[in-house]
């Protein structure tokens, strides 16, 4: 990347709309702006608006700032105009014609990114940020992004090195030199720093469910009320229900926000054998879904680990209530009995599945738990009976943590992750 280009790129999203925002980073971002407005930028504007004519592209207001005091830490200008696709288009083409060029993706915080702004565990949390289905996920990623997470991978790699560096120390002193208890006191401080990267690793499924959403899938034999359900819970008619037994044949899913989890609900072919040929393979993707699932909901049927559910309760005598834990819920799509039960019990259980960790901090992602996995798997050969291999292994966890965020990258790592980001971002 030529960080001496200066990008041009649109920071709203495309389409009709009041406001659209043209933003530019780089060197020679004042330089570009001031063609464009027809009059030179000067520093007494910084971190100012002010209104002018955008050339005959259009006009609105300017917002100037100074590097490094700016999102990317270059000296960054944004025009901030009419919405639709011309005007916008026009203003980009005015500074493309000033001497910018089309920023890539996520190039103005790969910038940031570069000019330590934040890290990458923090960059990561801004397309998450963006991207957040619920609030949950959303308040995940503002807390990653303040660098709470990050301050913890730090404290991390600065333990891991330390370690490192006092063991290729006693490589230099004799055995009848050390102190008593001093590699045992090594070997404990190893098993600490692995306990704090494995309770780290416990909130990764948290960051999965966050950001991908929790697999929720209704079972249940044929006319069990899996459609019904599937539409009481979502508020709308996704699902086609009918009296005629096998009407879905598919899997179909759809998301929905329950208690901040954002959730991947899948409504499935009903279970039962079957001699036709295309609702058996609806009965065989139901099952695959089934094993897939964080968790399922069984209507009136058994399957380990489910909420188990008695649907269409509203076509029986009413029942005594109950408070046991093990009993079916008696939910009914069509009255609403147990509905508000249902999400409430959905939301517990997902709670718990998450492990959560420390809202302060927020969850890893897949990435950071791959690089924690690393680590942790070097540490486990981390025998300090050999200071040398053991040395090695902390050299190594310390490299797969300083990846996490950027002490140590590659420009297919950094073109893997901003290539996730929108164009203007």
């Amino acid at each position: 990347m030529n960080t001496g280009d200066t990008i041009a790129a649109l920071a709203t999203a495309p389409g009709r709309g009041g406001v659209a925002v043209v933003r530019m980073s780089g060197p020679d971002a004042w330089e570009v702006a001031g063609r464009v407005l027809g009059r030179p930028i000067c520093d007494a504007q910084a971190g100012r608006f002010f209104f002018s004519r955008f050339g005959k592209a259009d006009s609105g207001l300017v917002l100037v700032f100074k590097g490094p005091h700016s999102y990317t830490g270059e000296d960054v200008v944004e025009f901030h105009g009419h919405g639709g696709s011309v005007a916008p288009r026009r203003v980009l083409e005015a500074c493309f014609a000033a001497g910018a060029r089309l920023a890539r993706r996520g190039e103005f915080t790969e910038r940031a990114f570069l000019n330590g702004k934040l890290d990458l565990s923090a960059a990561e949390a801004v397309i998450d940020l963006v991207d957040a289905r619920t609030d949950r996920a959303a308040a995940d990623a503002q807390a990653r992004l303040a660098g709470a997470l990050s301050q913890r991978y730090e404290s991390l790699y600065a333990e891991a090195l330390e370690l490192s560096g006092r063991l290729e120390h006693l490589l230099d002193v004799s055995e009848e030199e050390m102190p008593d208890g001093t590699m045992e006191a090594i070997a404990a401080d190893i098993a600490q720093l692995r306990q704090r990267i494995d309770r780290l690793l416990a909130t990764a499924h948290e960051g999965r469910i966050l950001r991908d959403g929790a697999l929720v899938v209704l079972a249940g034999a044929p006319n069990a009320g899996k459609s019904s359900l599937m539409n009481a819970l979502l508020g709308t008619r996704r699902a086609i229900v009918s009296d005629v037994a096998g009407t879905t044949r598919d899997t179909i899913e759809e998301g929905l926000d329950l208690d901040g989890w954002p959730v991947r609900l899948v409504d499935t072919a009903g279970l039962r054998e079957t001699a036709d040929v295309i609702e058996a393979e609806g009965v065989a993707r139901a099952e695959s879904q089934i094993a897939e699932a964080d968790l399922v909901i069984a209507l009136d049927c058994d399957v380990p680990g489910a909420i188990r559910i008695h649907a269409k309760c509203d076509l029986d005598e009413p029942a005594e209530a109950t408070s046991s834990e093990t009993a079916p819920l008696r939910v009914s799509a069509k009255t609403g009995e147990g509905l508000e039960s249902l999400r409430q019990r959905i939301a517990e259980r997902l709670a718990a599945l998450a492990a959560k960790g420390s809202e302060e901090t927020g969850d890893v992602t897949a990435r950071q738990a791959s690089q924690l996995e690393t680590a942790a798997q070097a540490l486990a050969g981390a025998d300090v009976g050999d200071p040398v291999l053991a040395a090695n292994a902390l050299r190594q966890a310390a490299e797969a943590i300083g990846r996490i965020v950027g002490k140590t990258y590659s420009d297919d790592l950094l073109d893997e992750l901003f290539s996730r980001f929108c164009v203007g971002k």
